[in-house]
């Protein structure tokens, strides 16, 4: 049996989809009646402190999304059932389609120039061209791995940095946090899609925004945030746009969500503010790839995509 426990997201259309899928196996949600005990499978997205009560023959933990910090850090996570995290071709494409917006809209000093059009003035201001432009990319795992290869197609100059070492064509690769500071240093736009842990919690903060390159880009660097908002300090943000330190950011995600209106990130023009939109898990493809999941688990096949908890991810 598989129990779906999904918060603010649509769980009807999630059981329409596996059930076609699935076939005869049984899908219940939080609001059916069933019995803890033959459930074997739960499907989860913020889960509530007793999401995992009674629940003692799970086979797997399956995570809506790519980042599963919340889910590790659950109060009542049971401490030997694998956790899947969700690898869908739709995701990764919708974070890099992002990715590249962005990048782009600063490169080309669009948010400044709407600025202008807002005010009525009139400045001509010639970008250079993309391979002067160093993009780096923080977090080299699925996402950021296709968002480095696709702005590199595109002309970009792309750094990478993991916590381990990574071989993606025609990117420079720093590794571990004895070559940060050289990463920082080299990147014109920094694009964060690392997955939250002790070890990245607030690695966006004022410090390290001083170390990125101030080169080609009029203004100053830019940071892209589109992983987590507990990457962010997001007073050293407000702090770094406002004396230029930082010329733009773009924010998909917030440490408060949705983000309070007296926030005085939305106030700064120099920041471009999402509803943490960056990329969706969508039951049309998510479902294929859960089920499938399951199914082959069912048949021996094992699991895949198993979140490291020592990790976090």
């Amino acid at each position: 049996m598989l129990l779906l426990h999904l918060e603010e997201v649509d769980e009807k259309a999630w059981v329409s989809r596996l059930s076609e899928l699935l076939g005869d196996y049984e899908i219940v949600t939080r609001n059916d009646d069933f019995d803890p005990a033959h459930i074997h499978y739960i499907f989860v997205w913020k889960p509530r402190d007793n999401a995992f009560d009674g629940l003692e023959n799970l086979k797997a933990i399956l995570c809506l999304g790519a980042g599963v910090d919340a889910l590790v850090d659950h109060p009542h996570l049971p401490d030997s059932v694998p956790i899947v995290r969700y690898v869908d071709d739709e995701l990764t494409r919708c974070m890099s389609d992002y990715v590249i917006a962005n990048v782009s809209m600063h490169h080309r000093g669009l948010s400044r120039f709407r600025n202008d059009q807002i005010n009525r003035k009139w400045e001509q201001y010639y970008p250079p061209p993309s391979w002067d432009i160093s993009v780096g990319i923080m977090g080299l795992g699925v996402l950021g791995s296709d968002a480095a290869r696709q702005l590199k197609a595109i002309g970009y100059q792309v750094n990478g940095w993991s916590r381990s070492a990574k071989n993606i064509d025609g990117v420079r690769v720093f590794a571990g946090g004895e070559q940060l500071d050289d990463f920082l240093g080299q990147s014109d736009i920094l694009v964060n899609l690392l997955p939250l842990t002790t070890q990245t919690r607030n690695i966006l903060n004022y410090e390290n925004f001083k170390k990125l390159r101030r080169g080609p880009l009029r203004g100053g660097p830019v940071v892209i945030n589109a992983a987590r908002g507990g990457h962010q300090n997001e007073e050293d943000l407000e702090r770094a746009l406002k004396d230029g330190t930082l010329g733009a950011a773009s924010l998909d995600v917030f440490n408060v969500e949705p983000l309070p209106e007296d926030s005085r990130l939305w106030k700064l023009p120099n920041c471009l503010i999402t509803p943490h939109i960056a990329a969706i898990s969508s039951p049309t493809s998510g479902a294929s790839y859960f089920s499938r999941v399951i199914i082959n688990n069912e048949n021996g096949l094992g699991l895949e995509n198993l979140v490291d908890r020592k990790r976090g991810y």
